[in-house]
């Protein structure tokens, strides 16, 4: 008898871990491992389990001892706790440590740095795929397939993306601390208003609209250029001359203390009070309305030797649902063997076909494509559930 490998989820009963969940039991899993620190949230999700075989280990990600013990018998650990740019790499390493392998919704750059300053975990057949989310994840993954997608040639791509939801604790830290980490090399995650312009970073290459509306977002939006490492990446794997990514912020009271941050934290001010001041902000913008997030890309190129265009909008109620999918299916991933030993992105590692085919199956959202180079079997503007 086969014996089925042991997924612990930490943070399982945060947004994303509680989503992430449902998706693996989707997928087949099951005899999960629920870790995190409230024991009566995880026994709550536990009882969930038709087959009743979930287990629950009470654990803090800021305790090495507890996550030893959390991690020790796993297969796979798929990390949704954070602050990610305060924990950088300490549960992939605790995971590595416990001889398991480990998927991140996040890490990024800070503990893809750490993992491998310590030597990379692939001499010991080990895998960490990091970034395994929404943003980042999904928005390099999405921007891959569509280039598949009729064009011969990409050349530009425009990206807004950004919703209207709440704000999670981890979210709320994560974003103040962006501000001055998260990017390669110690530098902040990525440059407001900087842009890819004859294939390199070109710093103020855009503006800020701090009223204005936009196809795909409902009412009046703010939009904002924004530069990631990622994003950097992405142009440089798919040859873009030209990339230009926007920042959506749909509600006026996120927005408005967004604005603010930065000379907040240059005042000193206490960072854990901002994180409430942003959380009730997200609360307020949503007060009345309907939750939703949403991707768009538009990529430029050439199709049959003509100028082309090829579109695609992936609306849905919840990056969180979203983050959640892409992190279960790294695991599957991993756990197929499909993930090379090492440390990875999950952009790099993840077949863009097998995601938007579980998306699409799954009913996360809707999907849109658009643009004169359509796929053969998708005629432009038709609408679909993804």
């Amino acid at each position: 008898m086969t014996k089925r490998p042991l997924i612990g989820v930490l943070g399982a009963s945060g947004a994303v871990g509680r989503a992430a969940v449902r998706e693996l039991r989707a997928l087949g899993h099951g005899g999960l491992r629920l870790g995190g620190r409230t024991p009566s949230a995880l026994r709550a999700i536990a009882e969930q389990d038709p087959h009743g075989r979930d287990e629950t280990v009470r654990a803090d990600a800021e305790t090495p001892g507890g996550l030893s013990a959390f991690a020790d018998g796993c297969d796979v650990v798929l990390n949704c706790v954070g602050p990610t740019y305060r924990l950088r790499a300490t549960v992939a390493s605790a995971a590595l440590a416990a001889g398991a392998h480990c998927v991140d919704v996040a890490g990024d750059d800070p503990a893809a740095e750490d993992l491998l300053k310590d030597g990379d975990p692939g001499q010991d057949g080990r895998s960490v795929v990091l970034s395994a989310g929404a943003l980042p994840g999904l928005s390099s993954l999405l921007p891959r397939w569509l280039a598949r997608q009729g064009l011969d040639r990409s050349t530009g791509l425009t990206a807004h993306c950004g919703g209207l939801e709440t704000c999670s604790p981890t979210v709320a830290q994560d974003l103040m601390l962006s501000l001055t980490s998260g990017g390669a090399d110690g530098a902040a995650y990525g440059e407001p208003l900087a842009a890819v312009r004859g294939g390199r970073r070109v710093t103020r290459a855009l503006r800020t609209a701090e009223d204005t509306e936009r196809a795909g977002f409902p009412g009046r939006v703010a939009v904002q250029p924004y530069l990631s490492g990622e994003s950097e990446r992405l142009a440089n794997d798919l040859g873009l001359d030209r990339l230009d990514w926007y920042n959506v912020h749909p509600g006026a009271q996120v927005r408005s203390l967004l604005s603010l941050l930065p000379g907040h934290l240059a005042e000193g001010a206490d960072p854990d009070e901002l994180a409430r001041r942003l959380i009730l902000a997200a609360d307020l913008d949503l007060a009345g309305r309907k939750p939703y997030y949403v991707m768009d890309f538009e990529l430029a190129g050439a199709a049959s030797g003509r100028p082309a265009t090829a579109g695609l909008t992936l609306r849905a109620a919840s990056s969180y649902r979203l983050t959640a999918a892409v992190g279960a299916l790294a695991v599957d991933a991993v756990l197929d063997a499909v993930v090379p030993p090492g440390v990875h992105f999950a952009c790099d590692v993840l077949d863009p076909d097998a995601v938007v085919r579980h998306l699409r199956t799954g009913g996360a959202g809707e999907l849109r494509l658009t643009g004169t180079a359509a796929p053969a079997d998708t005629e432009p503007d038709e609408e679909g559930v993804l």
